[in-house]
């Protein structure tokens, strides 16, 4: 076991229970942040939208379930030691896998994991449900950065959480493409997650609240689901700069445009939940879901 693994599970053995109301105690809260084509800025958003959250006092997880690009630990420039491919072999505990990012951030990388889901043994099962309890107990919120596009795996991914973020730009092959998910996914299952909708490279608030609210009718008119508007992210040369140099802009470039809208959507993502606490069944659920779908 590593020092890290140990150092996890006595951060979860000292845990302070919460006083705020409404919220479990048990499990996290699970969101899934995906997008309907690449390309549209949907990993660094995790990652910022992490960071700022672990400012808020939220123990943030981020697992990268984009198969084969390894885009969480590119933008951090950091190289985990092991992914969830280790979990499901037995060879690793969950929290073996957990690696540290800047800001208090941690991440696991999915590796080809999750798509080993479909052909595990009974076994393997319930080692990995034991495993993804522990994981629920040190987190607050986990978020699953998918891969792009409307693969039926990304479907899976979105349908097995609670809540998703889709992510576009003012381009319309982005818009037409969110909404290709989003009506995927209400075609087919019965029960479908709670969506919001980000608009990233706006040229304003303005452009951003029309994105969505184009995204809003259609999906209103024929799909008869409501999305909400979780806001919008200013294209910004900072963010540019702070890619190539493999750090996250919430901490090259603290008072950036795009870093101050993140902060007032992790801030809305937190106070919704208050208001309207949501019986959660953190990762353990979501993997029993996921589990479903690709068996």
């Amino acid at each position: 076991m590593t020092d890290q693994a140990n150092n996890l599970r006595n951060l979860m053995l000292n845990r302070k229970p919460t006083d705020e109301p409404g919220e479990n105690k048990s499990s996290a809260r699970v969101i899934t942040v995906s997008s309907g084509k690449g390309g549209v800025g949907k990993s660094n958003f995790s990652v910022n939208l992490a960071i700022q959250l672990i400012k808020r006092g939220k123990r943030c997880v981020i697992i990268d379930a984009d198969f084969g690009l390894a885009n969480i630990e590119v933008l951090l420039g950091v190289m985990p030691k092991y992914n969830f491919t280790n979990v499901i072999s037995g060879e690793k505990h969950i929290l073996d896998t957990v690696t540290d990012g800047p800001g208090g951030l941690k991440f696991i990388s999915g590796g080809s994991g999750f798509t080993q889901l479909a052909n595990i043994s009974d076994r393997q099962i319930s080692y990995l449900i034991e495993n993804i309890t522990h994981l629920d107990e040190i987190s607050d919120i986990i978020l699953i950065d998918t891969g792009a596009g409307i693969s039926n795996q990304v479907v899976d991914f979105i349908t097995a959480s609670n809540e998703a973020v889709i992510v576009t730009t003012p381009e319309p092959t982005s818009i037409t493409d969110a909404y290709a998910i989003i009506k995927k996914i209400k075609e087919q299952n019965n029960v479908i997650p709670k969506f919001n909708i980000i608009v990233n490279r706006a040229e304003s608030k303005k452009e951003g609240d029309e994105i969505f609210g184009k995204l809003e009718r259609v999906c209103s008119k024929f799909l008869d689901i409501k999305v909400n508007n979780l806001g919008y992210l200013p294209y910004d040369p900072y963010l540019v700069k702070a890619v190539k140099a493999q750090k996250p802009v919430s901490i090259m470039y603290p008072n950036s445009a795009v870093v101050r809208n993140i902060e007032r959507i992790s801030e809305y993502i937190i106070d919704s939940h208050k208001a309207v606490p949501v019986a959660e069944d953190g990762l353990k659920g979501f993997v029993k879901r996921l589990l479903v779908s690709f068996r």
